[in-house]
């Protein structure tokens, strides 16, 4: 049996799988959202392993599994957040600055000004932009009184999610090449974290953990940390890494997108790391021995984070699931369109200036129309990320295979198979970024293979497109001048 670690953004999920891949036990906690300002996006990093330790223990509960039986946990993570900790007493010494935060838009202009975007393009695979790990370390080592000689002298250590998990799981400070290729620090065709980037954003080495492989022995739990179980950590991967691995989108062409917090779409590339295209990521699809594979992303900010700030932010649902029948209830969208960059915009726009804006309102809009708005909004974005990957790749989208929780709603995927004009193909285990995980790690402890992989999908759905051409056009093009006024808008 694996135990499959997925710590996400607004909570943490784990999963047991037993030797036929099928899941048997299950837990998920939420934890605090912090805001201590706008467009600054925090979690508490102490809270996020209270809440992994403890819903790991009730997931292997649930499954009913004994110290002994478990043979190895995969961990997969939010990315690009940032956490720092004392490295002898594991105390946080700053909340961790989240994925979505934007308090470095300003740097990421400075430094594209001075000519350095080349570099980062080149090197990383990634934008100079607000989103990835580089400038938020270096705001916490310019900002945290003490932090950059704590740093220097080995006596503060920084790191992503998965590092944190690592550590206190089992007190050795590993990364996994997914993971670091998202920090804009890490050369992704050398495989090494990259002297001249290091020296940019004034990062010291020593502070950073070591990069070992995706699949493998990284290290081992204690038995204090996971509930008495002794085991391998064997898979660790950047979410969608994990979710790319889960889909069985082991050979080149092959992708996936996943409906989360954001969404994200990702193009498995093989064994070179593609040139930098315009709007899209190169990024590290995973490192299994000594050897790399890529993938081109597209990364959308927010998606299901829009449907939880109906909820949490204006209170107009309850839960997430109504909006499913409030979208259905109205014939149509009545020319409300949401443009939900609530923390800017991500691939292909890059535009961390851009807010959350909703236009066509009038007096008949209702509760029901800004639901629908929600809803649409995702798929618009995916569509846009999608586009701009058939043009990098020269390929053209046959069928999306989907995942996430939103991938529970019937009336989402169907308006995104009628707005993409492809198929949408649900998977039968719909949480597939936690499958990947314990992909990773089943592959890595030796229990399953790469072709078992290969061959075993199960979709549990296909969504059929059901739109005109025109219908999806019009739609589209309004999407596309809603999406004009969102842009620049918090620039001063």
């Amino acid at each position: 049996m694996i135990l499959a670690i997925d710590q996400g953004t607004t909570g943490t999920t784990c999963l047991v799988f037993d030797h036929e891949a099928e899941p048997i036990g299950r837990s998920y906690r939420e934890f605090e959202q912090h805001f201590p300002r706008p467009g600054w996006v925090e979690h508490d990093a102490g809270e996020i392993w209270q809440v992994t330790q403890a819903v790991a223990g009730e997931a292997l509960e649930d499954a009913g599994v004994e110290p002994g039986e478990l043979q190895a946990v995969g961990i997969t993570n939010q990315r690009e957040t940032v956490c720092v900790w004392d490295p002898d007493t594991g105390e946080p010494l700053h909340r961790a600055i989240v994925w979505q935060d934007r308090r470095t838009a300003a740097r990421c202009d400075e430094l594209r000004e001075a000519g350095r975007e080349p570099l980062v393009r080149e090197r990383t695979g990634l934008v100079l932009d607000p989103y990835f790990s580089g400038t938020k370390i270096e705001w916490l080592l310019r900002n945290v009184d003490g932090l950059a000689e704590r740093a220097r002298e080995g006596r503060a250590v920084v790191g992503t999610i998965d590092s944190w998990l690592i550590y206190n799981l089992t007190g050795e400070l590993a990364t996994d090449p997914t993971n670091a290729s998202r920090t804009m620090l890490f050369d992704i065709r050398r495989g090494d974290w990259d002297d001249e980037l290091l020296e940019l954003f004034g990062v010291p080495r020593n502070s950073l953990a070591q990069v070992r492989t995706s699949c493998g022995e990284i290290a081992t739990t204690k038995p204090d940390a996971l509930h008495g179980h002794e085991v391998p950590v064997a898979g660790v991967a950047g979410d969608q890494q994990a979710a790319l691995f889960g889909h069985g989108c082991v050979d080149p062409g092959s992708g996936k997108s996943t409906y989360g917090t954001g969404s994200f779409v990702l193009q498995n590339a093989g064994y070179s790391a593609p040139e930098p295209c315009e709007g899209l990521l190169s990024t590290v699809a995973w490192g299994i021995g000594e050897r790399l594979s890529y993938a081109l992303e597209a990364a959308i900010f927010v998606t299901g984070a829009a449907v939880q700030w109906l909820r949490d932010g204006l209170g107009i649902i309850a839960d997430a699931a109504e909006t499913e029948q409030l979208a259905g209830s109205v014939p149509s969208n009545d020319g409300v369109y949401f443009v939900p960059a609530l923390t800017g915009l991500g691939s292909p726009h890059w535009d961390p200036y851009a807010r959350g804006t909703i236009v066509g309102l009038t007096r008949g809009s209702t509760r029901a129309h800004l639901a629908r708005a929600t809803l649409e909004s995702i798929a618009y974005q995916t569509v846009d990320a999608v586009r701009a990957m058939e043009a990098a790749s020269g390929v053209e989208l046959t069928e999306l295979r989907a995942d996430g929780g939103a991938t529970g709603n019937r009336w989402l995927m169907q308006f995104q198979a009628d707005v993409l004009g492809v198929p949408v193909c649900v998977p039968e285990i719909a949480e597939t970024t936690a499958l990947g995980a314990a992909y990773l790690a089943g592959v890595g402890a030796r229990l399953w293979t790469i072709e078992q992989l290969r061959s075993g999908r199960r979709d549990r759905c296909t969504f059929e497109p059901a739109m005109t051409e025109d219908q999806r056009q019009t739609l589209l093009r309004d999407w596309r001048r809603a999406l004009e006024r969102a842009r620049d808008w918090a620039r001063e």
